[in-house]
């Protein structure tokens, strides 16, 4: 029986595993769905299919640079609790997916899932994650890969704790002035580098936004525009890390900061572990007895 895209995508619906592995048992089971999640069971996979539906919202950040500075990636894997998130068994499996993905050429969770967890061994990262959730008890998730390949300048890097990541890609300038910008960014969490990269969407979105405040302030309709084009002028100085104060010394821009350095931002990326997923809300007490309860 031919193994379709469909099958996969069905089978990866009912049990939570990762594409290469339900194919994998698709392929063994010669497309017999029941079959393929009953052998998934059998070896451990069920119980990751069980916690997948759980919110994961905590976890880590791992970033890895190349020694040559020639290619970085950030991996963000998730799991339920801050307990778990400081688990031994929890970091080394994240370190080492940061590795592989560093490694490897996978520019997305599904690729990097596809690959194996060490070099010259079988057990895929998907197939490891599985297992790790067998054995902790949490649903955990990759959730984003991020890749800086080929870069024109220098790559630099910063965490901050294990929640916060930072890559950053300068032209000129020196190590010390490529970490404190990494940590600028980390700190600011700016949306892109500079003004004119503010995506026409958000720009008109917030256009609107401070057209109604002014209206709702009661401000004459004759002065709407020019109260509105000084929020947005202080707005995209907010968002845009070029026009952004420097942390460490406010009185200077980024923009001024780099320039006297001859040097150039040409992209950075931000990865903060849980941001955008609404964590569900449960005491210490409840959540121990989850655990005790295998739920």
């Amino acid at each position: 029986m031919a193994i379709t895209a469909t099958l996969v995508k069905e089978l990866r619906e009912r049990t939570g595993a990762g594409m290469m592995e339900c194919k994998r048992a698709l392929v063994e089971s010669k497309g017999d769905l029941d079959a393929a999640i009953e052998a998934m069971r059998k070896s451990g996979q069920a119980k990751a299919a069980k916690k997948a539906g759980r919110i994961a919202a905590d976890g880590v950040v791992v970033v890895a640079v190349t020694g040559d500075a020639e290619a970085g990636v950030m991996v963000e894997v998730n799991c339920e609790t801050d307990f778990v998130a400081k688990d031994g068994g929890f970091i080394d499996f994240a370190e080492k997916v940061a590795a592989r993905a560093l490694a490897s050429a996978a520019t997305d969770v599904e690729a990097l899932e596809a690959e194996s967890l060490e070099a010259g061994e079988d057990t895929s990262i998907a197939q490891a994650r599985a297992n790790l959730v067998a054995k902790i008890g949490e649903n955990i998730q990759l959730r984003r890969l991020v890749r800086f390949d080929d870069p024109k300048g220098e790559l630099y890097s910063y965490r901050h704790g294990v929640r916060i990541g930072v890559l950053v890609e300068i032209e000129g300038g020196n190590p010390a002035l490529g970490k404190d910008i990494a940590m600028h960014v980390a700190a600011t969490n700016p949306l892109c580098v500079s003004a004119d990269q503010v995506p026409v969407a958000v720009l008109e979105k917030e256009k609107e936004i401070f057209r109604a405040q002014a209206l709702e302030s009661g401000k004459p309709e004759k002065i709407l525009d020019k109260i509105v084009e000084g929020k947005v002028r202080k707005y995209l100085e907010e968002v845009a890390l070029l026009g952004q104060s420097f942390v460490k010394d406010p009185d200077i821009t980024v923009d001024k900061l780099l320039a006297q350095a001859g040097a150039k931002v040409i992209r950075f990326a931000r990865i903060e572990v849980g941001e955008g997923i609404e964590k569900k809300q449960e005491n210490f007490a409840n959540e121990v007895m989850a655990q005790v309860h295998g739920d």
